[in-house]
């Protein structure tokens, strides 16, 4: 028998929430690398994959075959604004003391980025006015960064798609702009996202990503146990510190308010 990392509540849970929609949830253990949920929709029955395969091949529509958490490559969104504020931490050396008078959208070139909505912010801090903040930096640095976690890297893992980050020196503004906020050509799986993520949340060391915790034999006994190792540091305890309280500030005082609690605390990015 082959037990599993995964948390089966913590899997039916995501599986639940998830509901109809096509996309994927990653949970892992921050200290060890253990895999808790690892779950891509829509899906399909292993128990009758036999009788069904030509209806799944040829399902271009769903693609259930395809496992998302760790195959699927998209924009990153916001999310990928931990990449950018890292890049701007180790140029900068503090996240303090930007300033930016937001008023609905920000133009550089003949190129417009709009605020959702069109809103006008006003006065803001390091913490909203990244569109600009990615033209100070440059593309060259934030390949750097990107690459640094592991963007157009290989992934310690053994089937994965590979994220792609294709800013450079002489990227267009434009380009710039639209990458630093995680839209552009970039291009990611959740369960890397997951693993920046991860590291942040340990102090900037990646663990190695496992799904399988031990080996059972016929009789019940542990004959194989697999261990955490770590990959290596992708950021300073320093880094991942600042990171994380910009996450956390996120779900205090910003749009990841919903998930914001007394119980615990919560660090996250939209």
């Amino acid at each position: 028998s082959v037990v599993t990392t995964l948390n089966a509540d913590l899997q039916t849970t995501a599986y639940n929430a998830l509901g109809d929609r096509r996309g994927a949830v990653v949970a892992i253990e921050p200290s060890t690398g253990k895999i808790l949920v690892e779950l891509s929709k829509p899906d399909f029955d292993p128990n009758t994959i036999s009788q069904n395969w030509d209806t799944l091949v040829n399902d271009s529509n769903d693609s259930s075959l395809l496992n998302r958490a760790t195959n699927g490559a998209y924009p990153p969104g916001s999310t990928f604004k931990v990449v950018t504020a890292l890049d701007y931490f180790r140029t900068k050396g503090s996240l303090e003391g930007f300033s930016y008078l937001c008023e609905g959208s920000i133009t550089m070139e003949d190129h417009t980025i709009s605020c959702y909505g069109g809103t006008v912010h006003g006065q803001e801090d390091f913490y909203s006015a990244f569109a600009g903040i990615g033209t100070m930096l440059g593309g060259s640095s934030l390949k750097k960064t990107a690459e640094n976690l592991l963007f157009n890297k290989s992934l310690p893992l053994t089937s994965y798609k590979k994220s792609t980050f294709t800013l450079n020196g002489k990227s267009s503004v434009a380009e710039v702009m639209q990458t630093a906020i995680g839209q552009g050509n970039t291009l990611v799986s959740p369960m890397h996202m997951a693993l920046i993520t991860s590291s942040i949340a340990n102090g900037g060391v990646l663990m190695k990503p496992y799904l399988i915790d031990h080996v059972e034999s016929a009789a019940g006994e542990e004959v194989k146990k697999y261990l955490p190792s770590a990959y290596g540091n992708l950021m300073t305890a320093q880094e991942a510190s600042t990171l994380s309280m910009f996450m956390r500030s996120v779900v205090t005082d910003g749009t990841g308010s919903g998930v914001r609690t007394d119980a615990y605390s919560v660090a996250g990015k939209t």
